[in-house]
């Protein structure tokens, strides 16, 4: 592959990563749910409550597509709405029981998504391959 198809790889190795979360997702019968709502409750699952921006901060999507997964999400009763108890104005979204069931199966499939990436790739080649990956977002 030419130095000039990077972007094209990132791009073949997103398509491939999300490929291989659905299937995990299917094997564990997690239905209904898409990577891209993954992101969110993953952070969710890291980080507590969180308001809408800062979903949107974290996992780099606009406002509008937030609101759409979200309300997906609250559609299927993994996540709810609740008052911010220091700023009333603030909505934050949460885990319900439901939400925090995935964890488990969440945790085994990250494992594995990382085992089955990694495969070969040193620690110092990991380090290397970020710094380089964090350049170009920063350049995008």
């Amino acid at each position: 592959m030419k130095k000039d198809h990077i972007i094209f790889l990132i791009g073949r190795i997103q398509y491939k990563a999300n490929r291989f979360l659905s299937q995990e997702m299917k094997a564990h019968r997690i239905k209904g749910l898409a990577p891209s709502h993954g992101e969110i409750l993953g952070s969710l699952m890291a980080r507590g409550p969180l308001p809408m921006s800062e979903i949107g901060r974290i996992i780099d999507k606009d406002k509008s597509t937030i609101t759409a997964l979200v309300n997906k999400l609250i559609t299927m009763g993994y996540v709810e709405k609740k008052s911010d108890p220091a700023d009333s104005r603030i909505s934050l979204i949460a885990l319900t029981r439901k939400g925090m069931a995935l964890k488990p199966n969440f945790h085994l499939i990250a494992q594995k998504l990382r085992a089955h990436s990694y495969k070969g790739v040193s620690d110092d080649e990991r380090e290397t391959l970020v710094n380089l990956l964090n350049k170009l977002n920063t350049n995008l």
